[in-house]
C-alpha cells in the first residue's frame, strides 16, 4: 500500500498542471459561446394612442369644417388712474391742520370742504387787506380835497397829479389784497385765522398726505390730497417685442377683468411707450377705457385682447368629438381597418350649432369620430 501511493503521486501533479500539461491529460477546451448569457429579446411596446375595434361602423365619422377667425393677441395689465384726470389739492396757506373732513378713498364733490388750516398767512393777508382799505380811503379823500383846492386855484396842478397818483396806487394795493384773500378762499367781510381747503374737482381721493394736527406747508410742500376722476382709467399692458407689429395707436381691444368674468369692456390704445424693458423685452402699451359705474378699481388685474386684420383659418368639430382627458383635449382619427388614433388638439371657443373651435392639432377636412366619449368608454370596456 505504501508503494502504490508513491507511484500515483506524480500522475496527480501532472493532471493539475496548467497549459500543455492539461491537454495532455485529455481535458477539452472551454467553448466561449456556451458560457455567454443568452441574448435579450426586446418586444415592441404597443402605442397607447392607437386602438382597434371589431365594428368600426358603430362609430360614425364627421369632417372638421373650416372656421375663419381674426388673429388675436392677449396681454395682461393693471388698472391705473388717468394722470391727466388727477388733480392735486393745494393749500396756499401754511399752518396747522385743525380738522379733516375727508379721507383716502372717499368720493367727493367739487367745492366740498376737505380740511381746515389755521394759518398765520391768513392773519397776515387780512392785516394787509385792512391796511390797504384804510390807505385807499385816505388817498381817495386826499385826492378829492386836492381836486377841490385846484378848482379854486389854491394848489398847483402838480400837487393835484401827485394826489391822483397816490389814490391810484392805493387802489391797486387794495385790489391786490382782496385778490389774495379770494385765492385763499377767504371772505373779506368775515376775517378769520382759519382757511377751508375745498375740492377743485369731483372724484375719488387717491392720495392723502395729511392727518389731524399735522402741518400744511403751502405750495412748496406736499399736496394734502390728490383727487382722481375715475370715469376714465388707464390700463397699462406689457407687450413682447415680437408682438409689437400687432398693436397700433388708435386700435381697440376687448378688456376682461378677473373680478367680472362675464363682462367685456372696450379700450383704445392712446400711447405705445418708446422705451423697451431690456430685462423682459416688453413695451408698455396704454389703453384708455371708460369706467361706467366705476367698476374698475385702481390696481385691478386685466386682460386685453387685440384683434388683427388678417383672419386665421381654424378647424371646427362638434363639441362631442372632443374628449377632455387628463386636462387635455383629444380627438380620434380613423386609420383604416378598424384602427383609430387618439390625437391631442388645442380646443378653442364654443361656436354656434354646438361646434367647438380647434386652434391646432387637425386641419379642416380631417375626419374624426363624432362621439369621442362613447368610443373611449367602448375601448375601456
Amino acid at each position: 500500500m505504501k508503494k502504490k501511493s508513491i507511484s500515483f503521486a506524480p500522475v496527480a501533479v501532472l493532471c493539475f498542471a496548467p497549459g500543455i500539461v492539461l491537454s495532455g491529460c485529455g481535458a477539452s477546451k472551454p467553448n466561449p459561446q456556451a458560457e455567454a448569457p443568452p441574448l435579450a429579446v426586446v418586444e415592441q411596446q404597443m402605442d397607447v394612442n392607437n386602438f382597434k375595434v371589431d365594428h368600426p361602423e358603430k362609430f360614425p365619422l364627421v369632417k372638421a369644417i373650416e372656421y375663419k377667425v381674426a388673429s388675436t393677441l392677449e396681454v395682461t395689465g393693471f388698472v391705473n388712474p388717468d394722470i391727466a384726470r388727477a388733480v392735486p389739492v393745494i393749500s396756499l396757506a401754511a399752518g396747522r391742520v385743525v380738522e379733516i373732513k375727508a379721507r383716502l378713498g372717499d368720493e367727493v364733490k367739487k367745492g366740498q370742504v376737505l380740511l381746515r388750516v389755521r394759518s398765520n398767512d391768513v392773519s397776515g393777508a387780512y392785516q394787509f387787506y385792512l391796511k390797504a382799505v384804510n390807505d385807499e380811503r385816505l388817498a381817495r379823500v386826499q385826492y378829492e380835497r386836492a381836486q377841490t383846492l385846484y378848482d379854486k386855484g389854491a394848489v398847483s396842478k402838480g400837487a393835484l397829479e401827485q394826489a391822483e397818483d397816490a389814490a391810484k396806487d392805493a387802489k391797486v394795493d387794495l385790489d391786490t389784497a382782496a385778490e389774495q384773500l379770494k385765492l385763499m378762499g377767504l371772505d373779506k367781510d368775515h376775517p378769520t385765522g382759519t382757511v377751508d381747503i375745498v375740492a377743485p374737482i369731483s372724484g375719488v381721493i387717491t392720495d392723502q398726505q395729511v392727518t389731524n394736527a399735522s402741518g400744511a406747508q403751502g405750495l412748496p410742500g406736499p399736496n394734502p390730497f390728490t383727487i382722481s376722476d375715475l370715469s376714465y382709467v388707464w390700463i397699462i399692458c406689457d407687450v413682447y417685442e415680437n408682438d409689437l407689429d400687432a398693436v397700433k395707436v388708435g386700435q381697440y381691444a376687448d378688456i376682461h377683468l378677473n373680478a367680472y368674468p362675464g363682462k367685456v369692456l372696450k379700450g383704445r390704445i392712446d400711447n405705445i411707450f418708446p422705451i423697451l424693458d431690456p430685462n423682459i423685452r416688453t413695451v408698455k402699451v396704454r389703453l384708455e377705457v371708460p369706467n361706467p359705474g366705476r367698476i374698475m378699481r385702481v390696481g385691478m388685474f386685466a386682460t386685453a385682447t387685440f384683434y388683427g386684420r388678417q383672419p386665421q383659418t381654424h378647424a371646427a368639430v362638434p363639441a362631442t368629438a372632443i374628449l377632455h382627458l387628463h386636462d387635455r383635449d383629444w380627438v380620434y382619427l380613423p386609420l383604416g381597418g378598424g384602427h383609430f388614433k387618439r390625437k391631442e388638439v388645442v380646443g378653442g371657443n364654443m361656436l354656434p350649432g354646438n361646434q367647438q373651435e380647434i386652434i391646432s392639432g387637425i386641419d379642416p377636412g380631417a375626419e374624426v369620430i363624432q362621439n369621442a366619449l362613447v368610443f373611449q368608454n367602448t375601448v375601456e370596456q
